[in-house]
């Protein structure tokens, strides 16, 4: 189980979001950045995010880069 996230101010936590839900940045600049572990960013997003929102980000956050997310997605145009 995660450490608790330490008191964060509402911007913070919109920060948080906000460099989470970034492509270009890799998710340890989440963790440097906002002095966080892992499992306090998940448990952060999943509190402040809605579900269907935070079923999304786990699901890209688990795509590897360079891969289609859908299987459409790949496939050339006839």
């Amino acid at each position: 189980m995660a450490k608790t996230a330490p008191p964060l101010t509402p911007e913070q936590i919109a920060r948080v979001i906000e460099v989470a839900w970034d492509d270009r940045p890799p998710f340890n600049a989440v963790l440097r950045e906002c002095g966080l572990s892992h499992g306090q960013v998940v448990a952060l997003l999943k509190r402040e995010m809605t579900p269907n929102a935070f079923k999304t980000w786990t699901a890209r956050t688990r795509t590897p880069k360079g891969q289609p997310t859908s299987p459409q997605a790949g496939r050339p145009r006839r």
